[in-house]
C-alpha cells in the first residue's frame, strides 16, 4: 500500500469512526457549557453544563460528560460565568405597576415643594385630563407630616389631582378630585380614614378612602396597558427575572395577559392572585386554577390592614409616636373568616397581606381555625412584618408560609423603631425566624413599593443593609439570611409557593430552561459586588429573551 493510498484509508476510517461517535450522541435543542451552573437542587450541587430540548433540561453534569453524550445546533461556550435559574419575585404588582408608567414619578423626592414642581411640569403633557402621581414618602422629607391639598387646590382648581404615597396605601387629593369622588366632611369609611383638620379636608385619604377617588379614575386603554406590560417585561429581564407573582388583579387583566401572552408578546412567566371581590369567588371556586405555560391563577389577595408608613398597620397596642392610635383592620374579621371558609376545599391560595402584630394575629387564628396540621394548601402571609414573637409559632403549626420582602427592612429601618418603640422591634422584619418555621420562605421586592432588582433582594436578605450599604454592621443581623437561603426564597422557593416547583425554580432535568448569566458569583463574591452585578443574559423555556 503506497503512503498516499494509507493516508487515504486513515482519513477514511477517522471520519467513519467520528461519524458513528456523532451518530452515538443524543440530539437536542442547544448545549451551555464551560459554566459555573447553580442548579438550586435539594443539595444546592453545581454543574459546568446543561443540555436543553423543547425549552426543557434534559440533564446537567461535566463539560466533557455533557459534550460527549449529546449534540446540538447551537452550543454555547459562555467562558466560565454563573448560571442561576431565573428569579421569581413572590410578590409584587407586574401589572399595576406597568399601568402606572403614564403617571407621574414621585419616588425618591425630598419634599413635598419638590413633588409640587413635578407635578407642574408633568402636567403640560399629562396624557389624561387627572393628574396622577406615586411614589412620594413623607418619611423622606425633612418635614415628616402628610401633605395638605391646599397647594394642588391653587393650582389645578379644575382639573382632577390624585398623588399616591409609596405604598399604595395613602394618597392626597385636591378638591376638584373629591368632588368628583362625593367626599365631603361628612363621609364615612370603614377600614380607612378620611383626614379632617381644624374642620376642613386636608386631602389625605388613608386605605379604604382611596377607593372612593380610584373608582373614578378612567381606566386606560387595553392597547396602552399591552404596550406598557411589554416595557415592563424588558426591565424584568434586564434584572435576571423570568417569572412574578403579581398581586390583587382583576379578571379583565387576567385575560388581558393570556391574550399578550398567547400572542408571543408577553414570555414573562406570571402567576395571578385576584382581588378580594365577591363577584369572583364562586366562580373561580368552581372552576379551580387556570393554568398555561406562562400563566396560572392560583388564589385571591386579600388585605388585613395598611402600612405601617402611613400608620394604617394594625397594632396591639398604640403608635409609639403617635399615642391613642393603633391602626386598623380593612375589613371586619368576620369578612376573613368567611373567604377563609370558601377557599379551604377550593385548591386555591388564600394570601393576605398582614403588616401590623394586630393584623398578623387576626390573620394568622383566621387560618388556624381553617387548616389542619401538615396540610398542604400553602395559604401565605404576604409582607408578615411585624409579628409578636410568641405569634410565630402559628406559621409552623399550620405550614403558613410567610411571604417576605426583605428591602422592606432596610427601606423602614430608618423609622419603623419611632413607630413601634424598641421592644416591637424584636419581632419585626424577622426573616432568620420565620424561615425557620417551615424551612422554606418565598422572597419578593413588593415592586414598585420597592426597587424591581433581585440583587437588591439578595442584599438587603443577606447582609442588611440597603444600596448605600447602611448600616455599617447591618440591622438586626441576627435575622439575615444566608446566601443560599436568599437564592432559594427568589427561585425555588418563589416557585414552590405557586405550587410551580415541579415545573421550575431549579435546573433540574424535565423542568422548564429558564436560567440567567451573571458576570459573577453572587455565591462568592464580596459584599461590595453585589449590587454591581450585571445580567449578561436571561433565557425562558431556553430561549434568550434579553
Amino acid at each position: 500500500m503506497t503512503i498516499n493510498r494509507l493516508f487515504l484509508f486513515l482519513s477514511i476510517w477517522m471520519l467513519t469512526i467520528t461519524c458513528i461517535s456523532c451518530s452515538q450522541k443524543i440530539q437536542v435543542s442547544s448545549i451551555i457549557h464551560h459554566a459555573r451552573i447553580y442548579t438550586v437542587d435539594k443539595n444546592f450541587s453545581t454543574a459546568e453544563a446543561m443540555a436543553i430540548k423543547e425549552g426543557r433540561i434534559i440533564e446537567t453534569g461535566s463539560n466533557d460528560f455533557i459534550l460527549n453524550k449529546y449534540a446540538a445546533d447551537s452550543n454555547i461556550d459562555i467562558q466560565g460565568k454563573t448560571i442561576f435559574p431565573g428569579f421569581i419575585d413572590a410578590h409584587c404588582h407586574f401589572t399595576g405597576y406597568a399601568t402606572d408608567r403614564w403617571k407621574c414619578e414621585l419616588t425618591g423626592t425630598s419634599s413635598f415643594d419638590q413633588v409640587i414642581e413635578k407635578i407642574k411640569t408633568y402636567a403640560k403633557d399629562a396624557p389624561m385630563t387627572w393628574i396622577y402621581g406615586r411614589g412620594w414618602d413623607q418619611n423622606d422629607w425633612v418635614i415628616k407630616s402628610y401633605p395638605d391639598k391646599r397647594q394642588l387646590d391653587s393650582l389645578f382648581p379644575d382639573r382632577p389631582v390624585y398623588l399616591k404615597r409609596i405604598d399604595g396605601h395613602a394618597a392626597v387629593a385636591n378638591q376638584k378630585a373629591l368632588n368628583l369622588a362625593g367626599i365631603t366632611i361628612g363621609s364615612v369609611i370603614t377600614g380607612g380614614e378620611i383626614e379632617i383638620k381644624d374642620g376642613k379636608l386636608t386631602g389625605m385619604l388613608i386605605d379604604n378612602a382611596m377607593n372612593l377617588v380610584e373608582k373614578v379614575i378612567p381606566p386606560i386603554s387595553d392597547v396602552l396597558a399591552s404596550k406598557y406590560f411589554g416595557e415592563l417585561q424588558q426591565a424584568c429581564f434586564a434584572v435576571g427575572l423570568t417569572g412574578v407573582h403579581d398581586c390583587g388583579v382583576s379578571e379583565h387583566t387576567v385575560e388581558l395577559v393570556d391574550k399578550e401572552q398567547q400572542a408571543g408578546r408577553m414570555k414573562m412567566k406570571w402567576f395571578a392572585l385576584l382581588t378580594d371581590s365577591a363577584q369572583y369567588y364562586d366562580k373561580w371556586i368552581s372552576k379551580g386554577r387556570y393554568k398555561t405555560d406562562r400563566l396560572q391563577v392560583g388564589g385571591f389577595k386579600i388585605y388585613a390592614d395598611g402600612a405601617l408608613g402611613s400608620r394604617g398597620a394594625c397594632l396591639k397596642k398604640d403608635y409609639a409616636d403617635m399615642p391613642g392610635h393603633r391602626g386598623f383592620l380593612l375589613s371586619d374579621s368576620l369578612h376573613f373568616l368567611s373567604v377563609a371558609q370558601k377557599l379551604k376545599s377550593s385548591g386555591l391560595q388564600m394570601c393576605t397581606h398582614a403588616i401590623g402584630d394586630s393584623g398578623n394575629r387576626t390573620i394568622l387564628k383566621t387560618y388556624a381555625s381553617m387548616l389542619k396540621p401538615g396540610n398542604d394548601l400553602r395559604w401565605r402571609i404576604e409582607h408578615a412584618q411585624v409579628v409578636t414573637p410568641e405569634d410565630i409559632h402559628y406559621f409552623g403549626d399550620n405550614n403558613i408560609i410567610p411571604s417576605v420582602q426583605p428591602t422592606h427592612a432596610t427601606s423602614d429601618m430608618y423609622w419603623a423603631e419611632s413607630r413601634l418603640g424598641k421592644d416591637r422591634m424584636k419581632g419585626a422584619y424577622a426573616y432568620q425566624s420565620l424561615l425557620k418555621q417551615n424551612k422554606w420562605m418565598p422572597l419578593g421586592t413588593d415592586f414598585p413599593v420597592e426597587d424591581i432588582s433581585p440583587f437588591k433582594t439578595f442584599y438587603a436578605a443577606v447582609f442588611r443593609k440597603d444600596a448605600k450599604g447602611y448600616p455599617a454592621g447591618g440591622f438586626q443581623m441576627e435575622e439575615a439570611l444566608t446566601r443560599e437561603e436568599a437564592i432559594r426564597g427568589m427561585t425555588e422557593w418563589a416557585a414552590r409557593a405557586a405550587f410551580e416547583e415541579k415545573q421550575k425554580g431549579s435546573l433540574a432535568a424535565g423542568k422548564a430552561a429558564d436560567f440567567i448569566i451573571l458576570d459573577r458569583d453572587l455565591m462568592t463574591c464580596p459584599e461590595s459586588e453585589v449590587l454591581q452585578t450585571k445580567v449578561l443574559g436571561t433565557y425562558i423555556f431556553g430561549e434568550k429573551v434579553y
